[in-house]
This record gives C-alpha cells, sequence and structure tokens, in this order.
C-alpha cells in the first residue's frame, strides 16, 4: 500500500490489492477504504459512485504517469509515427503489474451503464498523448486524430491483456501494424489531394472541416467552458 500522504492515492493502491480477486466492485471499494485508512464516508467523498468513480481515478493515474514519462524522454530523433506508438507502448508499460486491474476495469466499462466513462476515459488518453506530441491542429483534425488514435489504444490494450509473448513483443508488433494502417489511410488522402483530377473534389470537405473548431478554440467573447 503507498504512504502517500493524498488520501485518492492511498485509496487507489489499497484497492489494487483487491480488484483481481473482487473487480471494480463495492467490495473492493470498502476495503480500500479500511486498508487507506479511511471511513467509507471519507472514502465517498473522494469517489462518490465508490468503484467505479476509484477505476477512472486509477485510469486518470496512469495518464498522468505517462505524461511524466513522455516528458523526460527524447522523441526528437523520433518520427511522428513511432512517437505515438512510443507514448501508447509507455502507458502500457506503466501499468504491467496491474494489468489484472486493467482487465477488470475493460470489463466494468463495457457494460452500457459505464460505456460513457469508459470512453471518456479513453478520448481523454488520446488527447493526452496528442496534447503531449505537441499536437496543434485546432480543426476537425483535432476530433479525427483522437478519435483514431482511441481506436488504435482500444484494440492493443484488448491485444496486451491477452499477450503472453516475451515482453509483450507480440502486442508491440500488433500496435506497430495498427498505426502502420493509420499511415496508409493518410497518404491515401494526401494522394487523393495532390490528384488533379481527384483534388478539386476535396475543396469543399476541406472547407466545411477548416469551419469545425477544436474545444477552446472559440472566439474569446463568446461563452464558452472553463478549463483548467
Amino acid at each position: 500500500m503507498s504512504d502517500s500522504t493524498d488520501p485518492k492515492t492511498r485509496l487507489i493502491a489499497a484497492a489494487l490489492m483487491h480488484v483481481p480477486f473482487d473487480g471494480w466492485s463495492e467490495t473492493s471499494f470498502r476495503a480500500a477504504a479500511a486498508d487507506a485508512g479511511l471511513t467509507l464516508p471519507e472514502a465517498r467523498a473522494l469517489c462518490p459512485r465508490g468503484a467505479v468513480d476509484l477505476a477512472l481515478a486509477f485510469h486518470a493515474q496512469g495518464d498522468a504517469a505517462m505524461l511524466v514519462r513522455l516528458a523526460q524522454s527524447d522523441l526528437g530523433a523520433l518520427r511522428y509515427s513511432d512517437r505515438v506508438a512510443f507514448a501508447i507502448r509507455t502507458r502500457l508499460e506503466l501499468v504491467e503489474h496491474d494489468k489484472e486491474a486493467v482487465r477488470r476495469g475493460v470489463t466494468l466499462f463495457a457494460l452500457p451503464l459505464h460505456a460513457a466513462d469508459g470512453a471518456k476515459a479513453l478520448w481523454q488518453t488520446a488527447d493526452a498523448i496528442w496534447t503531449a506530441l505537441g499536437d496543434t491542429s485546432d480543426d476537425l483534425n483535432w476530433y479525427t486524430k483522437r478519435a483514431t488514435l482511441s481506436g488504435v489504444y482500444s484494440a492493443t490494450v484488448l491485444y496486451w491483456l491477452g499477450d503472453q509473448s516475451m515482453g509483450h513483443g507480440a502486442s508491440w508488433a500488433f500496435l506497430d501494424r495498427r498505426i502502420d494502417d493509420v499511415m496508409q489511410i493518410e497518404r491515401a488522402k494526401k494522394a487523393l489531394r495532390d490528384s488533379k483530377i481527384l483534388g478539386p473534389l476535396m475543396a469543399g470537405p476541406d472547407w466545411l472541416a477548416a469551419r469545425i473548431k477544436a474545444p477552446g478554440a472559440a472566439p474569446a467573447d463568446l461563452p464558452g467552458r472553463w478549463r483548467r
């Protein structure tokens, strides 16, 4: 169990001792609260929905650890696609010892009741990766990049959960293939735009795409949402 003074960090660390056996459940949540030295009302104040919020906190903790590792890494010599692969691999390697907790989380967020929470957490991971890699897109590309990466990441997670190869080598090969598939699509789109015959047909869709703005890109004098 973690000796951190942060109660939520202690709660997550305590839960990881129970989740492999009881899943992200009320049983695990209560046991984690007791192990972390928290009363149940104190634990509820940190995670109002109990185990669901605790599972989301565990996921967010993994994202935060990934960002720290990426900030410490020299990615300048890598191709952009390799940077993306490195980020996803880093994210999974950081929770390698808690693989069963990840598996239980996937099961939890596959339930219709919690599917929206799972999709939001997945999107936040994709957004964290693109932001860390310096993505500056502010139009439709902002959305398509994160949607595509969400698909690549989720597929890799499912493969990784069942991977028994040495050092998860099969998972990293799978990840490389998925990213190569995406790059082939991007190359096809570029070839279409460069085509003298088909290129003009893209003018309309490109114009429309440029009108779509990423969150936070709206003019400052319009009402919007405050973000930290």
